[in-house]
């Protein structure tokens, strides 16, 4: 028995080394691509020196090449050391598909920003939550807001309007978008998304709804920059669209971009959606690929990692003020009851091959 623990214990042991290695590097690809130092490496012909990088990128060379010691010790970055020069770095192509702005969709680096800046906005209330059962409100995450667009740029840019709405009712919504729709994006943050869609269908009219107001204002500023005519923007709480009778069936087609697990009463929420599908209209809910039951997401490659920015940020929000705290984890079954609950008769459940995690 005593000989068996001491074989779980050094293999925990190695798995702890892992966890604290990677956490380690989650930060510094975090900072790197804070600095734009991806981009900058993967523009470098073949390898180069810390000072070249630095001069290339503006940044200091003391700083560039401590963090290049990181990135070559956990295999971001490779490093060729037989130049009479001294150290060279290289960021390989296959690497920079991941790390850079220009992957696109394919941008795994925009990721890493998550977990510190959730620590930085709410470790303190999230730590005093589990004692007091309360939750953290929505204005406690200040460059929240500005991360989500960031995500989204690297989320939506490529796909959105080239891939996902051509998916939607078997292309049937994209004749219907060219010809004028009235659409509406639940919980649209700065309006990205909902920006792109109305540069692509000019003859549609897009109404973008959120409770930050900081949110709202940003988001009517880029569509004005944008010179977007067809696109509004109001603060409302999504759980009281209800109240409003004037909104009933007012809109043809309405979005929620991993928005409704962030309600603090995502049931009304859904209803709101609901009140405001004129007849005919659809509803697209884009949210996380789980179960409900947490023995079925042991297997979640990313399982961790969305439970984590779940605990900081997702079911927090959703508890303030009394709230449901669905998490991002709430899963299929519970979001098909909570469908049908909202008045919703026809559902269909279906994976996006461009995003495998939504």
């Amino acid at each position: 028995m005593a000989e068996e623990i001491d074989d779980q214990k050094a293999a925990f042991s190695q798995k702890m080394i892992a966890i604290l290695n990677g956490a380690a590097l989650n930060l510094a690809v975090a900072i790197g691509y804070r600095a734009g130092l991806f981009d900058v490496m993967a523009g470098l012909e073949g390898p180069r020196t810390a000072g070249e990088i630095a001069a290339s990128a503006g940044l200091s060379h003391r700083y560039v090449r401590e963090w290049l010691g990181v990135m070559a010790t956990g295999g971001i970055v490779e490093l060729t050391t037989s130049d009479p020069g001294g150290s060279r770095y290289r960021l390989p192509a296959a690497h920079a598909a991941l790390l850079t702005r220009a992957a696109g969709n394919g941008n795994l680096a925009v990721y890493t920003q998550e977990i510190p800046l959730l620590t930085n906005c709410a470790l303190e209330p999230v730590l005093a939550g589990f004692k007091s059962g309360d939750g953290v409100p929505y204005d406690r995450y200040p460059a929240f807001q500005a991360f989500m667009t960031e995500l989204s740029e690297a989320k939506h840019r490529d796909v959105l309007v080239d891939q996902f709405l051509p998916s939607v009712d078997d292309g049937r919504l994209v004749v219907r978008l060219q010809q004028g729709m009235r659409v509406c994006d639940l919980g649209c943050g700065e309006g990205l998304a909902l920006r792109l869609m109305a540069r692509a269908y000019p003859r549609s009219r897009f109404l973008g709804l959120d409770l930050s107001a900081a949110a709202i204002d940003t988001a009517r500023r880029s569509a004005a920059a944008e010179g977007l005519e067809n696109i509004a923007f109001e603060v409302r709480d999504a759980a009281r669209l209800c109240e409003d009778e004037d909104l009933g069936g007012s809109c043809d087609y309405v979005t929620a971009f991993d928005a409704i697990h962030d309600q603090t009463r995502p049931l009304e929420a859904l209803r709101g959606a609901r009140h405001l599908l004129a007849a005919g209209g659809i509803f697209s809910m884009i949210d996380i690929a789980a179960e409900s039951e947490p023995a079925q997401n042991l297997d979640h490659p990313m399982g961790p990692f969305i439970n984590t920015v779940s605990l900081m940020h997702c079911m927090p929000v959703g508890l303030a003020d009394g709230g449901a705290g669905l998490g991002m984890m709430w899963g299929r079954r519970r979001a098909l009851e909570m469908m049908a609950a909202a008045g919703f008769t026809q559902v269909t459940v279906v994976p996006m091959a461009h995003d495998p995690f939504n």
